[in-house]
Formats: structure tokens, C-alpha cells, sequence
């Protein structure tokens, strides 16, 4: 019997863990600070009804069909709408990119669980500057040897224990494994948020010489527009960025999980629902906990300084030094971080599916020995990451595969199943068992305006990126032989996934 999910709001529950992530709560504030806060939310929403919801429409329907068709991975959807030879190897985007994101993403991800454990037997407290708490991070990491940590224990336990939890999701499958997790981890992480919200909302003035300073300011910076700054192009590429990535489109995941459904199993609903599921825990949960924490207790001056320095400063720095500060906060330190490590959970176990769906169905090989191969593999890649994360391979392989190949898989997808296969047919598809009627306005606009959004994103980031990416500018030459290993990984993963794929269409046809 193939797999299926149990239940509807188990599918929803599953795309919404999928679609909410790190990111949430971690990139999408510190996007917000440095593009202006209230002026970054325009474009926001405007990207989301341009970009965001026609993607999660049109991947959600591409996944039923794929898995109607029998193909549970992009590279047969693609080829069984476009029988060009090319096609299918278009397809592989669809596993290499979820697949080398795991690598990463699980160790990320495994920082969170740490951090939890961390921030409940206090073991940060003390480290009450973001210097101190740098040394902190930086210590586990193994970036440096400090009084904090001598080695890599640390992270190579939380981390064998998240990439445990992992594969022992993915081995139960869909319906035993993933929506389960999904369904008590999704409503538990609004719980978690909520909770947290409510904390900071209600710090008050911490510091009296400082009446300004209070989450009332924070919030205002998020929501007050300033419509000036919206002649900026970069912060509508920021948002329209944000947003490709906090729904996961393009990421091959939503394909894999919807192909899972019934022939007439809704797609317009399901992917609405789940497009506004992630938007509520990102606008209102990531919007609410983080920024008004630091603007309480850092200024908003200070606040945009941080999120200059990245996501991780703001979460695993400014934060921790919070947490020392007010009643109780190991406890909400230890809510924060386990918030962090749901969201980071259901994230991966989304990413580790459309690998095994392709190992079980394509090589039919069987889910206990493709967990096993998937962890194993992840496991051994992720060295490099772990060993050389001070030589910035993990920046390296975010930028060409968690950034660049995303906008690139999604302009092929959009070309390949809206314009090849033909927009009649993707609307009957995404009609088809509907439970809401779409407004025809939307096929218009994935038809010319969405992949229009999507060539304007590349092309600028390829214009204004790539260049430096390519030539190292401002890498230090002792760095540089790190990140030609990183590429090398990236271009071997890529040449060993087509090669999989060309041996398993040979083994089809010869059958």
C-alpha cells in the first residue's frame, strides 16, 4: 500500500512544520531590523500575494499529480509532465537541495537543543556580554578553545542526538512518523511562542534611564512604515527573499509531501492553510519575541546593530544575555531555545523525506536501510561543516544551495509545469477537489508576474553577489582552500544525485 497521510490537518500541520523553521524566528527578525522594520512589511505582504501563495499553490498541485502519476520526487514529476530528457535531471534540484541543507541544517539545528539544555542548567549564566556570550558560541563550536569548552564534545553529542531524533521520524514514515510529530510538535510551538510573547510584552522599562527602551518600541518599529524608505530596491529583494524562503518553495519538500494525497484531496485550501499557518507564527510570534526583547534591553540603536551581525547573534547572544536579566529566566531561556529546536525538528524531518521518498521509490530500497544510509551519509558530510565552520564552509554551501539554487529550482519548475505543461492545466489541477474557489487573478499573476518576481531575484543576486562569491572577495587566503572544498562537495552532490537518477530511469526502461 503506498503511503497517505492520516488526516487533512495532519497534512497541514506537516507543510506548516515544513514551512516553519529557524528562520522564523531567527532570519525574519533580523531581515526586518536591518530593512527598516515597518517599512520592511509592505513589500512583505506584497511579496507573499505576488510570490509567496501562488508557489505554495502551484508546488502543492505539481506534488498531488506527481503522486497520482507515481512519484513521490521531482525529478519523475517533471518528467512525466515534459517528456524532454532534460526534465528529469531539472528534477534533481528537487533532492540535491533539501538534501545538502540537511547536512547543515540538523547541526544548526542541533545548537537549539544545546542551547535548551544549556539555558536550564544555567550554564551560560554569567556571560552576560555579547563579547562573553560570543566566547560562549564560538567555544562550542569549536571555534576556539575557551574557558567555556575545550573541544567539540558538546556539539557532537546534542548533534548525534538531533540527527538521531531525525532518522528515527523518518524511519516510522509519513503518516506514523511526520504527521505525528507535526501534530503534537506544530500546536506546542504556538504554545511555547505564545507564552514567550507574553513575557516580553510584559518587561516593561527594565532600565529607567532608558524609558524608550521597552517592547512598545519594538513593535513600533516593526509596524510604523516608513514609506520613504521604500524607493529602496534592496529591501523589496530582502522581502521577497524572505519569503521564498520561509514557505520552503522551492526547496522540492511541498512536492514530496503532497504527493501523498488523494487524486481529489484539496491543494487550494490545504495550501492556503498552510501559507497562513507560517505567517501567523512568523509575524506575530517572530515578530513579538525577539526584536521588542532587544530593543528593552539593548535600545533599537544597539538592536539594529546586532542584526547586522546575523541571525545567530541575535539568537544564541543577545537573547542568552536577556535571559540572565529578568525573574525566571532559565526557564524562558529553556522555552526559547526548545522553541527553536521544534521548529529546527520538523524543518529537518522535511528535508530528510524527499530523500528517502526518492531512495525507496526510485532504487527501491527499503525505509529501514535508506534511514540508515541517509544518516550515515548526513552524518559523514556534515564533518567538514562542524570542523571548518570558522572557515565559513557553512556560509559557503548556504549561499550556493540554501540561497542561489532555490530561486534557480523554482524559475525552472515555474517554466517547466506553468508554460510547458500549460496554465489550463495547472488551473484544472489546482482545481480539481478544491475547497475553495481561487480568484482567476492568481493564475495571471503565476503565469507572468511570479516568475517575472523570480528572474528579477536571480538575476540581482547574480549580478550583485555571484561575482564576489566566485572570486573570494574579502576571504582570507588561509580560508580560501576551505570553501573550494565546499564547492567541490556542492558540485560531487550534485553529479552523484543525476547519476542516481540516470541509473534509476535506465533500470524503468529497461523494465
Amino acid at each position: 500500500m503506498p503511503e497517505r497521510w492520516g488526516t487533512r490537518i495532519g497534512l497541514i500541520m506537516a507543510l506548516a512544520g515544513n514551512a516553519i523553521g529557524l528562520g522564523n524566528f531567527l532570519r525574519f527578525p533580523v531581515q526586518a531590523v536591518k530593512n527598516g522594520g515597518g517599512a520592511f512589511m509592505i513589500p512583505y505582504f506584497i511579496s507573499l500575494i505576488l510570490l509567496g501563495i501562488p508557489l505554495m499553490w502551484m508546488e502543492c498541485s505539481l506534488g498531488r499529480l506527481g503522486g497520482q502519476r507515481g512519484y513521490h520526487t521531482t525529478p519523475g514529476m517533471l518528467d512525466s509532465i515534459w517528456s524532454h530528457k532534460i526534465s528529469k535531471y531539472m528534477g534533481v534540484l528537487g533532492i540535491f537541495i533539501p538534501f545538502t541543507i540537511l547536512i547543515y541544517y540538523s547541526y544548526i539545528t542541533s545548537w537549539t537543543l544545546a542551547f535548551s539544555f544549556f539555558s536550564a542548567t544555567g550554564q551560560y549564566f554569567g556571560a552576560q556580554s555579547r563579547e562573553a556570550m560570543g566566547a560562549f558560541l564560538a567555544g562550542f563550536q569549536g571555534k576556539q578553545a575557551n574557558q567555556y569548552f575545550t573541544n567539540l564534545l558538546s556539539a557532537y553529542a546534542f548533534f548525534i542526538i538531533t540527527l538521531g531524533i531525525t532518522m528515527f521520524i523518518l524511519s516510522r514514515g509519513v503518516a506514523r512518523g511526520i504527521e505525528i510529530l507535526c501534530s503534537i510538535g506544530i500546536p506546542l510551538l504556538f504554545l511555547v511562542g505564545i507564552v514567550l510573547a507574553i513575557r516580553v510584552l510584559t518587561f516593561g522599562t527594565p532600565d529607567p534611564t532608558h524609558p524608550d527602551w521597552n517592547p512598545g518600541q519594538g513593535l513600533a518599529y516593526v509596524w510604523n512604515p516608513n514609506f520613504k524608505a521604500l524607493t529602496s530596491s534592496s529591501i523589496w529583494l530582502a522581502a521577497a527573499g524572505q519569503i521564498f524562503f520561509t514557505l520552503s518553495v522551492g526547496w522540492g519538500i511541498i512536492h514530496t509531501y503532497t504527493s501523498y494525497l488523494q487524486e481529489r484531496d484539496d491543494v487550494a485550501l490545504t495550501g492556503l492553510a498552510t501559507a497562513s499557518t507560517n505567517e501567523l507564527a512568523e509575524v506575530v510570534l517572530g515578530s513579538t519575541i525577539a526584536i521588542p526583547a532587544a530593543v528593552t534591553f539593548f535600545g533599537l540603536a544597539e538592536s539594529q546593530n546586532i542584526a547586522n551581525g546575523g541571525a545567530f547573534d541575535l539568537g544564541f547572544q543577545a537573547m542568552p544575555i536577556i535571559f540572565q536579566r529578568i525573574f525566571w529566566g532559565k526557564f524562558f531561556g529553556t522555552l526559547w531555545f526548545f522553541l527553536l529546536f521544534i521548529a529546527g525538528l520538523t524543518s529537518a524531518v522535511a528535508l530528510g523525506q524527499s530523500v528517502m521518498a526518492f531512495l525507496q521509490d526510485e532504487l527501491n530500497i527499503s525505509r529501514t536501510k535508506a534511514t540508515w544510509i541517509l544518516g550515515i551519509i548526513t552524518f559523514t558530510l556534515a564533518q567538514p561543516v562542524i570542523l571548518f565552520i570558522d572557515k565559513g564552509f557553512l556560509d559557503e554551501i548556504d549561499f550556493w544551495v540554501g540561497t542561489l539554487a532555490l530561486v534557480l529550482f523554482a524559475v525552472l519548475e515555474v517554466i517547466v509545469y506553468v508554460w510547458i505543461f500549460g496554465i489550463d492545466k495547472v488551473r484544472k489541477e489546482i482545481g480539481r477537489g478544491a475547497l475553495i474557489s481561487i480568484p482567476q487573478i492568481f493564475y495571471y499573476i503565476l503565469k507572468y508576474v511570479t516568475p517575472v518576481f523570480l528572474l528579477g531575484i536571480l538575476l540581482f543576486w547574480v549580478i550583485q553577489d555571484v561575482p564576489s562569491k566566485v572570486l573570494m572577495v574579502g576571504i582570507e587566503p588561509d580560508a580560501r582552500p576551505y570553501l573550494w572544498l565546499a564547492r567541490a562537495m556542492i558540485l560531487a552532490l550534485f553529479l552523484g544525485f543525476v547519476w542516481l537518477v540516470r541509473i534509476a530511469w535506465k533500470k524503468k526502461y529497461a523494465g
